[in-house]
């Protein structure tokens, strides 16, 4: 049973920063990729970040040069470095992973999901 869990929401101001976690432990090394998912309040879950069993990482247009998806093999932890956040990037995160060598901001077939953290970004 695939496992997720994340972690690091909180409540910060405009252009202020955060980095989520997801614990991984069964699909962090290994032929799963991984992603990071959100929905904001009335509004349907969207991709922002995904990380190839390659290594390679695609983001959402939204989050492109503000946010860094990586991992630590060690750790067993995927993280979400988010920087400059805006109102618009208030949310649940959710980690996500599907044993895919990629993954899809835009389908979420196939995928295991966390429980979701909560981000508020406040001006």
């Amino acid at each position: 049973q695939v496992q997720l869990a994340e972690s690091g929401g909180d409540s910060v101001q405009v252009g202020g920063s955060l980095r989520l976690s997801c614990v991984a432990p069964l699909v962090i090394d290994s032929n799963y990729c991984l992603a990071w998912f959100r929905q904001g309040s009335g509004k349907e879950r969207e991709g922002g970040a995904t990380l190839s069993t390659e290594g390679r990482t695609l983001y959402a247009e939204s989050v492109k040069g503000r946010f860094t998806i990586s991992k630590d093999k060690a750790k067993k932890t995927l993280y979400l470095q988010m920087d400059n956040l805006k109102p618009e990037d208030s949310g649940i995160y959710y980690c996500a992973s599907r044993a895919f060598t990629w993954c899809s901001l835009t389908e979420e077939d196939n995928y295991y999901w966390g429980q979701g953290t909560k981000v508020t970004v406040s001006s």
